[in-house]
């Protein structure tokens, strides 16, 4: 295999897996779900970020687009946009990004509109084929478009759809038989809120599930070889207990786990140069042949190593806010995934600071995984009241 090729592989699989280096347990198999535009399942925002990539029932912000969108419905404020970026594996590069943008336009008290743009810039790629040849550069990247529309259903309730359209370019010159790869995908959301008394004292709790990136997969060979892209369920809870008239916090947690079948043990092996040799073509023909909906309900009851192995594939994470008279914020959460699965395991640490009509975030990430590239990630997120923002302009 040429050395360019070998390139994609590295570069993708480190993303795929976000690359928690840290070995497993000897006694594990290492067997993480594989997947294409990985980039899709990457927190992109810094609130959500800095509570351990928690969001499915938080209060609702401008950036719940990524999280749960029904949570639009949810929001006061008529409209709002948000800008986020976040340098990505920087332990190992200086040019990988993640920018975010999102915004929402509410239509009455029961409708919302809202769309986000990802793009995930993988820098430039030096292309050679040969160690000895002189080589160029090339600029992969991976994007997402979508629209999403939400609706209270009850005084408690919402939900939410959203569309999305993928498109990954991994192409280099020379090569006919790679091309940009896209996708179509679909989300389905719902949020609920509720007052309850915790002692004497009145707290929100909210519940909020996701199912998102359900949809076509992907192929960057004119459709001879297609991959599954990362549909994901996302179930979380949220408890936000008053301490006094100007202090909050907020106690959630989230778990994952990606509806995408696993990939079956032994099928193929992979020799010291990286090429790939098929050795269960059964087993390795159903994999790719199979559907994605077929895939999402295969991946429940697929693990190889039985239901213990299933459970290892739920990631979870917990997290607090603390907020105080509504304008300064300080968060932490912690993130786990199973060391069989990719071994992302992180703490999260972050703050923000909000004035009337604009809000600023920042979140960093420190690896509880030994030499993980992950480590001291940054990210930072501005939000606009869009609404305050008119108020403003006109007086």
């Amino acid at each position: 295999m040429c050395t360019m090729k070998k390139t994609y592989l590295i570069i993708l699989l480190s993303i795929v897996l976000c690359v928690g280096t840290s070995k497993a347990d000897d006694q594990l198999i290492f067997n993480p779900i594989q997947t294409a535009v990985p980039s899709l399942a990457i927190s992109p925002e810094s609130r959500g970020a800095g509570m351990g990539d928690i969001g499915a029932a938080t209060t609702p912000d401008v950036n719940s687009q990524h999280w749960n969108p029904s949570k639009y419905a949810f929001l006061e404020s008529k409209a709002g946009v948000g800008l986020s970026y976040t340098p990505w594996l920087r332990k190992l590069v200086n040019d990988i990004a993640l920018m975010y943008l999102t915004g929402y336009y509410k239509i009455g008290d029961l409708q919302t509109m809202s769309a986000s743009l990802r793009y995930f810039s993988l820098g430039e790629v030096t292309i050679r084929e040969s160690s000895d040849a002189t080589g160029y550069t090339i600029n992969p990247y991976e994007m997402a478009l979508d629209l999403a529309y939400s609706r209270k259903l009850s005084d408690k309730f919402s939900a939410a759809v959203a569309l999305r359209f993928i498109y990954s370019d991994m192409t280099y010159g020379g090569d006919n038989e790679i091309t940009p790869g896209s996708a179509f995908a679909a989300d389905i959301a719902m949020y609920y809120n509720n007052y309850v008394f915790v002692g004497n004292s009145e707290c929100l709790w909210s519940w909020g599930a996701n199912i998102s990136n359900i949809g076509s997969k992907i192929s960057y060979d004119q459709g001879n070889n297609s991959s599954f892209i990362p549909t994901n369920l996302r179930l979380g809870t949220s408890l936000l207990y008053p301490i006094d008239e100007y202090n909050r916090i907020a106690f959630s947690a989230d778990v994952n786990k990606l509806l995408v079948p696993t990939p079956p043990i032994g099928s193929y092996t992979v020799d010291d140069d990286g090429n790939a040799t098929i050795t269960d073509d059964a087993a390795w023909e159903d994999y790719k042949n199979m559907s994605p909906i077929s895939g999402i309900f295969k991946s429940f009851n697929d693990a190889p190593g039985g239901f213990s192995e299933e459970l290892k594939e739920i990631n979870w994470s917990i997290g607090a806010e603390y907020i105080y008279d509504q304008r300064f914020f300080l968060r932490g959460g912690y993130y786990h995934e199973s060391a069989i699965k990719g071994n992302r395991k992180y703490y999260t640490f972050g703050a923000g600071f909000k004035m009337n009509i604009f809000q600023l975030d920042a979140a960093y990430m420190i690896a509880a995984a030994q030499q993980s590239p992950l480590d001291q990630t940054l990210r930072f997120s501005l939000s606009f009241d869009m609404e305050g923002l008119k108020t403003i302009m006109r007086r």
